[in-house]
C-alpha cells in the first residue's frame, strides 16, 4: 500500500482519501455486534459518506470453523458478507455521528455475491466498502473483501438504519 497526495492506493488496485482509524473499543460503541459475531476488529481507513477500510484477523478457535469444515477450516461466505455489511454498518454511524451510535442496521438486499477464493486460519480480511448511493436511512454499498491471495469475495449490499 503506498500514500501520494492523501490517497491510498492499495495493492488491489482501488484508490481513496485517507481517512480515520478506528479500534475496537470504539467499534463497539459504534455498533452493537459482540463476539462471536461482531467480525470487524479495526478500521484502518473511514472516510465520512464515501467510503471504509475494515480489517478482520481470522483466527482458528472461531466457533464456525468446528463444523466448517473440521479437516479443512473455511470461513463462510455468509460470514464475509456479514464483515462486509458490519463494516458498511461502521460508515453509516462514523457518518451520521452520535446519534446514529448503536441503532441497529438492517440488510435489505445482497447483490451480485460472488466469492473467488477460501478465506482460512490466519488471513487476515482486509473489507472495503464505497457507499454507491444514500437516501434517507437506505444506504447502498459497494463491496470487497481481499486477502494477501487477492480478492475473496465481492458483494453489493443495501441497508437500512433503524430510527
Amino acid at each position: 500500500m503506498s500514500e501520494e497526495n492523501g490517497i491510498i492506493n492499495a495493492e488491489y488496485g482501488r484508490g481513496h482519501k485517507v481517512g480515520a482509524k478506528i479500534d475496537i473499543e470504539r467499534i463497539m460503541e459504534m455498533i452493537p455486534h459482540r463476539y462471536p459475531f461482531l467480525l470487524v476488529d479495526r478500521v484502518i481507513n473511514m472516510v465520512d459518506g464515501e467510503s471504509a477500510t475494515g480489517i478482520k484477523n481470522v483466527t482458528f478457535n472461531e466457533p464456525h470453523f468446528v463444523g466448517h469444515f473440521p479437516q479443512k477450516p473455511i470461513m463462510p461466505g455468509v460470514l464475509i458478507v456479514e464483515a462486509m455489511a458490519q463494516t458498511s454498518g461502521l460508515l453509516v454511524v462514523h457518518t451520521l455521528g452520535k446519534a446514529a451510535e448503536g441503532k441497529l442496521v438492517y440488510f435489505m438486499s445482497i447483490e451480485e455475491a460472488k466469492f473467488r477464493k477460501p478465506v482460512t486460519p490466519g488471513d487476515t480480511l482486509e473489507i472495503f466498502v464505497q457507499k454507491a448511493k444514500a437516501r434517507g436511512n437506505i444506504w447502498k454499498f459497494a463491496c470487497e473483501a481481499h486477502t494477501a491471495n487477492g480478492k475473496v469475495a465481492e458483494a453489493v449490499v443495501t441497508a437500512m438504519i433503524a430510527k
